[in-house]
């Protein structure tokens, strides 16, 4: 027996339209007239529970005894039909047995016409008493809809037809009902995994790392071959949750047409969802998707499913000859099959596309450019330009105080040209997050307020900068140390800050290579620093200190920092090179998300 089209069209409503997510309360009485929860998935197939009555005829008032029973299930709803016409509302009422795992509900005009759980802790039997009405048609079948979990359920599961005395046999035969319920094209299962070959010039594909093969445990893949009015579609990648990917005609989630993979106690539902801003995906019915099969091996996640080019009949489903940004993204799925957001950033390709043109094969980035333009900067700012202008103002004053550029000492200038530098590339670095966000961002945790904090010391620094005393003001000592105090303040800022940015889902950088790598630079620079305190100290041991004249120890400080150029100039040169590869070794990581 077909799904009766009202029935189905009132199902469909109610899923596009209400945003129901489930029943756990039992009270469905939007699935009075289909029986169909709106789980988002497909009913199954075969039943594994049963419907049973105490006789098989009945006289208006009686009472007849129903179980329904069979493994574990969290939710049922059970109702008696003309059994010559099943698509008609519910015949007559029940009574209960246990409130505590069933309730009565009220479908159309007839009370107490039905029957459902109180919620969805586990049971594996009911019993419930139905009262047969005055009206009573001749032959009377009883349904019931159980609900295993989430995406596994049954519906309209066929019971026993119970007649009127002398009543003829009912016409026509019945059928189970659950299978002519269903919404979708049978399941298979892949034999084998999926492969690359014709990607590029047969079909569509993107994959991350690029070039990857679909048969490793770390490749991310997604592939669309067209066929005739049809496109076949594959998508893989390491997942014990899910794996989805959408088609957006920007670069921000909403507004999009997505599909699931959704593992489910290693059986995997695939399923067509419509994506509402950054909230959870409202899954539709699979009954647009051909083809359907999926794979589940060694952690790797693999889906396959054909649809059609164009749907007009479907609210939400682009059309495939058109061109959008496509996401590719990954996460967890709880029992039931409830999906949670994703952990990092989606996969998202470089420009808009066509999938049924011309084939590319393709990568994508986890990161928007704008984000890693905000990372590359900030490294460049805060791994080279700081920590090499600080060492040069700390200990290479004496070393260039009668070398001059530009009328100024060596050193002054050096460090100054780098303080400069490192206040325009931070100010233009905190202002593209604001762009990319367009605002202020909720998701980012402590990185945003310690980033501001740093920004702002930054400025003040420079301003404070401008307006410093001349050598031998009276204030110059308490500018010395409002400028040492803010700068070593903000240094310290900024490496937390960087430390907390590196596993923004913006700018997930591998783990645990970035911390490893970051502790590793504060490493070198606190080790060159003590390096050179401890060298200057030695040399200010080797100064012959005459009591009471300090111009002589002055002067013989100065010539003892002189004897140690040589040093310091090696240790710098191998200061500035180490920099050099720590920050190489940043922009790398951040170029291949």
């Amino acid at each position: 027996m077909e799904l009766p089209g009202l029935a189905f069209a009132i199902w469909m409503f109610i899923c596009f339209c209400a945003s129901v997510d489930g029943y756990p309360s039992g009270k469905i009485r939007e699935a009075c007239t289909s029986m169909i929860p709106c789980h988002g998935s497909s009913p199954q197939l075969s039943p594994e529970h049963t419907i049973t009555v105490n006789g098989t005829e009945f006289k208006p008032g009686d009472n007849i005894e129903v179980h329904l029973s069979g493994p574990d299930f969290e939710g049922f709803f059970i109702q008696a039909r003309d059994a010559e016409h099943l698509d008609s509302p519910a015949v007559g009422s029940f009574m209960l047995v246990d409130r505590r795992l069933s309730q009565l509900l009220t479908c159309g005009r007839t009370k107490n016409s039905a029957v459902s759980h109180t919620s969805k802790a586990k049971k594996k039997y009911i019993k419930v008493y139905w009262i047969a009405p005055g009206d009573a048609p001749k032959h009377v079948q009883f349904l019931a809809t159980v609900v295993k979990k989430y995406k596994i359920f049954w519906v309209k599961i066929p019971g026993p037809i119970v007649s009127q005395p002398n009543a003829l046999s009912p016409t026509p035969p019945l059928h189970a009902t659950s299978e002519a319920v269903s919404t979708s094209h049978p399941v298979s299962y892949l034999s084998k995994p999926f492969n690359a070959s014709g990607c590029g010039s047969m079909k569509f594909c993107i994959r991350n790392p690029s070039n990857c093969d679909p048969e490793s445990a770390s490749c991310f893949f997604l592939s669309f071959q067209q066929e005739k009015s049809s496109v076949f579609i594959e998508m893989s990648g390491p997942s014990e949750g899910y794996l989805a990917f959408a088609l957006s005609r920007d670069q921000w989630m909403g507004g999009d047409d997505a599909y699931l993979c959704v593992n489910e106690d290693h059986r995997v539902h695939v399923s067509p969802a419509y994506l509402k801003g950054r909230s959870r995906p409202v899954l539709d019915s699979e009954n647009a998707l051909e083809d359907v099969s999926w794979r589940l091996v060694d952690g790797v996640l693999q889906c396959s499913f054909r649809r059609s080019i164009h749907l007009p009949a479907y609210k939400g489903r682009f059309n495939l000859d058109a061109s959008y940004y496509i996401f590719l993204a990954d996460g967890e799925a709880s029992e039931g099959g409830l999906i949670h957001k994703h952990r990092r950033q989606p996969l998202i390709t470089n420009g808009i596309y066509n999938v049924t043109g011309l084939p590319h094969d393709i990568g994508g980035s986890r990161s928007p450019r704008l984000i890693k333009a905000h990372g590359a900067l900030m490294f460049v700012a805060w791994i080279t330009t700081v920590s090499i202008g600080v060492l040069v103002a700390r200990f290479f004053k004496p070393v260039w105080s009668h070398s001059f550029l530009f009328g100024k000492e060596m050193w002054f200038q050096v460090h100054r040209m780098l303080m400069l530098t490192t206040v325009m590339l931070t100010s233009i670095s905190f202002v593209l997050p604001f762009i990319y966000r367009g605002g202020w961002s909720q998701q980012a945790g402590f990185h945003p307020y310690l980033g501001c904090t740093v920004m702002a010391l930054t400025i003040f620094q420079a301003l404070m900068a401008g307006f410093r005393p001349s050598r031998h003001a009276p204030r110059r000592q308490l500018f010395n140390w409002f400028h040492w105090s803010t700068g070593t303040t903000a240094r310290i800022l900024a490496v937390v800050t960087m430390f907390l940015g590196m596993d923004l889902p913006a700018l997930d950088l591998p783990d645990p290579w970035d911390t490893y790598t970051m502790i590793g630079f504060v490493a070198w620079h606190v080790g060159i620093d003590v390096l050179l305190e401890i060298h200057s100290y030695c040399l200010v041991r080797k100064v012959e200190v005459i009591e009471d004249d300090r111009v002589q120890i002055l002067q013989s400080l100065t010539s003892a920092e002189a004897e140690g150029r040589l040093f310091k100039q090696i240790v710098l040169a191998i200061y500035i090179c180490g920099n050099v590869v720590f920050l190489i070794a940043f922009l790398a990581a951040i170029s291949q998300i």
